[in-house]
């Protein structure tokens, strides 16, 4: 396996602004993703902060991001280190990229999702693949809440 990126696409029955809301908005990131979020808006160079809590312990997992992109409603980035021992800003070299590209269809939105950047961290082998497949499963797990909490705003207006 090459290890390169991870790509997904998606359609969501919601409208292209009603996506990006959910992508840029820390209130809809807590709901599809699970993770609290810092204020931050939805604008390129914005930083912020990941943090997950363990349900079964307690404990905590942090990721500083930066938004690379904030195109409404076409396209949101942002780099994440997903590593506490990492820079406290996430930069090419120190992170992965993940973008959404936003594209109308019909009366809902196709998301193109992709992550990179796995070969460029330098892990060893083992390090990379174990991380590769950890946010890959991952994403096929929280890319699904995304659509559902997009549908479920977009029903609600």
């Amino acid at each position: 396996m090459e290890y390169g990126s991870i790509e997904r696409e998606l359609h969501i029955d919601a409208s292209p602004e009603v996506v990006f809301e959910v992508l840029s908005s820390p209130e809809h990131i807590r709901e599809w993703w699970s993770a609290e979020t810092t204020a931050f808006e939805p604008a390129a160079g914005a930083t912020g902060r990941l943090t997950w809590t363990d349900q079964d312990n307690g404990g905590h997992q942090s990721a500083p991001f930066t938004v690379v992109e904030a195109d409404p409603p076409r396209m949101f980035s942002f780099r994440w280190t997903y590593d506490e021992t990492e820079a406290e800003t996430a930069g090419p070299g120190n992170s992965l990229l993940v973008t959404f590209e936003l594209v109308p269809a019909g009366t809902g939105t196709t998301v193109r999702f992709r992550e990179s950047g796995y070969r460029e961290r330098g892990w060893e082998a083992a390090v990379l693949e174990a991380t590769y497949d950890d946010h890959r499963q991952g994403w096929d797990f929280y890319l699904p809440r995304l659509a559902a909490t997009a549908e479920r705003l977009a029903g609600a207006r």
